[in-house]
């Protein structure tokens, strides 16, 4: 499903006397990007749900791992309501987004809507959506991405580091993609008003546009390890040589390249500090967050 600006600009525009109506309950649904995420989906699943998430709307994008028999289960199980197999080789993110937003809008009949990725773990300071959303005059609001970096002896959920922004990267000898750069902010939004939503999620253009900050953290996994590094960026990289622009995706055009030249693993070491990370820890860019490794640990003794 897609709509010409043209035409959604006009709907927003009918749609003026009800874009900031503030229902006592919020229908909330989360729109998801996948490919090959089967070590963490259905936890992402089941997190995002815990926290008021009603429904998921699914894209797939040509897994060929346990992603599309977890994705079933949780049809069946009611939460995922929409699956779409994408079975293109390019990279239209934006495109595929739009079109998810679309369905959550008209065929679900969302209030709010929440793109995020597979690897990303967003959690309210208030304990839930619904009491985020319930009162706020906006019909954008912005959380902060918080990269968790990889403890690979352990497994992911019990991972509790997380790092904050290096100015000089050159300095500690990390890359210049590093989980150390600069997070850039991620967004949610009413379904009312929607125009069109950026690459990789990081705004969205909306009639009117009223954005406040919120108290949220978004625990991101961007990184898992070497293995799934180097396959993420390769394959991610394949995509974006086919795609018809040029915007989006810098770090894996950057990495692609590595990749090409026979340098991308040795580069992984310079992605997560490997060689620096005790001075990082002392000088306070990696630091403790335990928030979400006990979120998940409660979540799985209920289910136990």
């Amino acid at each position: 499903m897609t709509h010409s600006l043209v035409y959604k600009i006009a709907r927003a525009l009918l749609d003026l006397p009800f874009t900031l109506h503030r229902p006592r309950r919020p229908h909330i649904v989360m729109t998801l990007l996948v490919k090959n995420e089967e070590q963490m989906l259905a936890q992402q699943i089941e997190f995002h749900h815990a926290l008021g998430v009603d429904h998921f709307i699914v894209t797939d994008n040509n897994s060929t791992d346990g992603t599309p028999d977890i994705i079933r289960r949780y049809q069946e199980k009611g939460w995922v309501v929409d699956v779409i197999e994408e079975h293109a080789t390019d990279y239209e993110q934006k495109a595929w987004v739009d079109r998810m937003v679309e369905l959550a809008r008209a065929k679900h009949h969302a209030d709010w809507i929440i793109n995020a990725d597979a690897d990303e773990f967003w959690l309210p300071a208030c304990g839930s959506f619904p009491e985020l959303l319930k009162d706020t005059r906006a019909n954008v609001l912005a959380g902060e991405l918080h990269s968790v970096l990889p403890e690979e002896s352990k497994p992911w959920q019990e991972w509790t580091q997380l790092v904050r922004y290096v100015d000089d990267y050159e300095a500690y000898g990390l890359s210049r993609f590093s989980i150390f750069e600069r997070q850039n902010k991620k967004v949610l939004h009413r379904s009312r008003g929607y125009l069109q939503i950026s690459m990789g999620n990081h705004k969205v253009s909306m009639l009117p546009h009223i954005e406040r900050r919120a108290d949220i953290t978004i625990f991101h996994f961007n990184v898992r390890g070497r293995e799934q590094f180097m396959q993420k960026m390769i394959n991610g990289g394949k995509q974006l040589e086919q795609h018809k622009g040029r915007h989006g995706g810098r770090h894996w055009r950057y990495f692609y390249k590595l990749y090409k030249e026979g340098k991308l693993a040795e580069e992984y070491d310079r992605v997560v500090g490997t060689h620096v990370r005790d001075r990082l820890l002392s000088e306070g860019y990696i630091y403790e967050d335990t928030r979400l490794r006990d979120f998940l640990e409660q979540l799985n003794a209920k289910e136990r």
